[in-house]
């Protein structure tokens, strides 16, 4: 049954000091050490969830080094539980093991759920106010056949491609070949 501690900061400007000496004063076995934002890869984490086995103990300063969200944290928490691998958080004075801590965690996991259904409703309430002023959402249904023609007439009149998006108003290069290939005219070749 082996104690592993995680200490992570975001910038490497940041101090991991005050981390590692919590730890270390937990009886930590090792200590994974990583200094990445929370928000991309985070291999230390990652390579400290897969060293531990049933019956170890995940030790970190503050939950906040773990998980990138409520939602994150709740799932790292039910993959430990999974495992039957405790978690307990030093600041937060939280042992995830206990059944206040388990309580916490559930409590956690709720607020989660609440705070991913303000998401959706939020999501859906502003589409549905976008819908009802006009905004069309996903493909065009279709392409007009003057566009067509007058991309193909253009190109054939020798303008460049991005001399045709220009005089078309098209966004991409890759619209104006698509409009191109619509028409018959195969880019590249006159």
């Amino acid at each position: 049954m082996a104690r592993i501690g995680y200490a992570r900061v975001s910038t490497v400007g940041q101090n991991l000091d005050m981390q590692i000496t919590a730890l270390e004063n937990s009886n930590c076995d090792r200590i994974f050490v990583e200094k990445a934002s929370g928000v991309k890869e985070r291999p230390e984490l990652q390579a400290a969830l897969k060293y531990m086995r049933a019956g170890d103990t995940f030790i970190v300063y503050k939950f906040d080094r773990i998980g990138r969200s409520l939602k994150d944290l709740v799932n790292i928490f039910a993959d430990l539980q999974k495992r039957d691998i405790s978690l307990i958080s030093l600041k937060d004075n939280i042992d995830a093991s206990s059944n206040t801590g388990k309580f916490m965690m559930n409590v956690f996991a709720a607020l989660a759920e609440f705070e991913r259904s303000i998401i959706i409703e939020r999501c859906q309430s502003g589409r549905a106010e976008a819908k009802r002023k006009g905004k069309q959402f996903g493909r065009p249904k279709g392409i007009p056949k003057d566009k067509i023609a007058a991309c193909g007439s253009l190109y054939k009149s020798g303008l460049t491609i991005a001399a045709i998006q220009q005089q078309l108003s098209i966004k991409s290069k890759s619209t104006v070949y698509r409009l191109l290939r619509l028409d018959g005219i195969e880019p590249g070749r006159k």
